[in-house]
Parts: C-alpha cells; sequence; structure tokens
C-alpha cells in the first residue's frame, strides 16, 4: 500500500531527496517550499503524486491550512516529515536577539506547528509516523553553533515527549539525526552573525575540523528514510552517516564519568 507524505522544505537537500524517492516507488508527496519555483521539475514529472504547496513554515495559520490541504487532496496522511530549517553560524556571544528568535521560528516553532496541525488526522486514523529531522547537534554540541544547537535539543526534548504522548494512538515519532552531508545546509540556507574578532581562534579550530569529515550523501540518506518508514516499530532515533554514533559515544561516556566522580555530591544534595 502507497503511502501519503507531507514533507517541509523540499526545495532541496535532504527533503528534495526524500520526496523523489519516495515519488518514485509510487508514494504520494505533499511537499512545501518558500518558492515554489524550485520543485517545478518534480510537479512536472509527477503531475498526480506531488503536490507543491508554498509555505513559510513560522507562519502557524498557514502550517494548519498546508496539512489540511494536504490531506483533503490526498485524503489521509500517513508519514509526516519536518524538515524545513537552517543552521546559524554564531558564537553566543555574538547571536543578537532577532538571530535566536529567528533559528528557533523555523526549526523549533515550524516544527511544532506542522506537528500539532498533522496530530488531530493522525488519531483519527490510528495510525502515522513522524520524523523530526534533528541532528547529531541535537545531542552534542560543539562551538559556533549555539543557536542551532539549543533549537535542535528543544526539538529533541518536545519530540521524546510525544512519541510517550501518542504511542497509544498508533503514531510512531522518529528523530534523524544527520551527521555531515553534502547539502547547503553551511552553505546558501546558512546564516551567519557578525564575527567578534576574540573568537578567531576558537572559530578557526571548529572549521578545521569540520573540514576534515568526511560528508555523507544525501541521495544515499532516502534508502534509510524508506526502511523507517516501513518498519513496524521504528525507533525513536536514527542516525544517519558514519560520524554521530562516535560522537555520541564519546560525548555520552564523559557524561558518565563526570556523573559518577561526583555521585558522592549529588546524593549529599538530597539530605
Amino acid at each position: 500500500m502507497s503511502k501519503v507524505w507531507f514533507i517541509t522544505g523540499v526545495s532541496r537537500g535532504f527533503g528534495r531527496e526524500w520526496t523523489l524517492a519516495a515519488l518514485e516507488r509510487g508514494d504520494r508527496v505533499a511537499g512545501t517550499a518558500r518558492d515554489l519555483g524550485t520543485v517545478e521539475d518534480v510537479a512536472a514529472k509527477y503531475p498526480d503524486t506531488f503536490l507543491p504547496l508554498r509555505l513559510d513554515v513560522t507562519d502557524r495559520d498557514a502550517d494548519f491550512a498546508a496539512v489540511r490541504q494536504a490531506a483533503e487532496h490526498f485524503g489521509r496522511l500517513d508519514v509526516v516529515v519536518n524538515n524545513a530549517g537552517y543552521g546559524h553560524f554564531g558564537m553566543i556571544e555574538e547571536l543578537t536577539e532577532d538571530e535566536i528568535r529567528a533559528q528557533f521560528e523555523t526549526n523549533v516553532f515550524g516544527a511544532l506547528w506542522v506537528t500539532q496541525a498533522a496530530l488531530p488526522i493522525l488519531r483519527a486514523q490510528g495510525s502515522g509516523h513522524i520524523l523530526q529531522v534533528s541532528s547529531i547537534g541535537g545531542i552534542s554540541a560543539f562551538p559556533n553553533l549555539g543557536a542551532y544547537h539549543a533549537s535542535k535539543w528543544a526539538l529533541e526534548g518536545f519530540s521524546q515527549s510525544l512519541a510517550q504522548e501518542v504511542a497509544p494512538f498508533g503514531i510512531h515519532v522518529t528523530l534523524i539525526e544527520p551527521g555531515g552531508f553534502s547539502t547547503d545546509w553551511s552553505g546558501p540556507s546558512s546564516r551567519h552573525s557578525t564575527e567578534n574578532p576574540a573568537y578567531a581562534e576558537v572559530r578557526e579550530a571548529r572549521n578545521r575540523t569540520r573540514a576534515a569529515a568526511r560528508p555523507g550523501d544525501p541521495t544515499a540518506s532516502a534508502r534509510a528514510i524508506l526502511t523507517i518508514v516501513d518498519t513496524p516499530e521504528p525507533p525513536l532515533r536514527l542516525f544517519l552517516g558514519e560520524a554521530p554514533l562516535k560522537i555520541a559515544t564519546a560525548d555520552y561516556e564523559s557524561r558518565l564519568d563526570t556523573w559518577r566522580k561526583w555521585e558522592s555530591l549529588s546524593l549529599a544534595a538530597q539530605g
């Protein structure tokens, strides 16, 4: 049985690759983009199974309308993918109020509004799968990406609660946590704070680390996504790429070591 997808941010990167993969196997997709000109080729190739929707996910009313239109057009929703988002580069001291608010409006609130819009439909069906596109940066953190990490940690937090809340209704939630991939996440899609020269060495060190990493292939990631939506009991979290598990393992081993080292003080605080 073919699936009906609602995917945000399909103009490029993961959103586009996953849209094409779903369409190529016979699924139907409602895909959103701010500029529908970026998906004209997809609409022309799949006129009956691709529904292009113009959407800025920071507009809550528009999110609800788009989800409703997709469900009415295709008759149901099976997979909801909150993919729209961007990375903001800037040291914590460099961030302006507008920059951090804009990061949260898209990466957190955009995903939240689409999720809220889809839930009544999925509950009524008694089935559905919500994929939240997070990042290894949703469970770990690095310099110069504090705003981005804060937004993804927020997404991770509400999604883990969500998974427990909606499980009784037959709805699954999976956080997709990619490492570095050959998308334009750090290119045209990204935003940058005005640099403070005091952080030049920290920035350069981080840039060298990022440059040394081997990026993944977004096209190859589509196979993993198709597999996960076809799995009867999908995981809450799925890493994409070779780097995330290594990063997570080192990070969590360090946390456990620290917590154990200070456990006596922790216990003493209980009284």
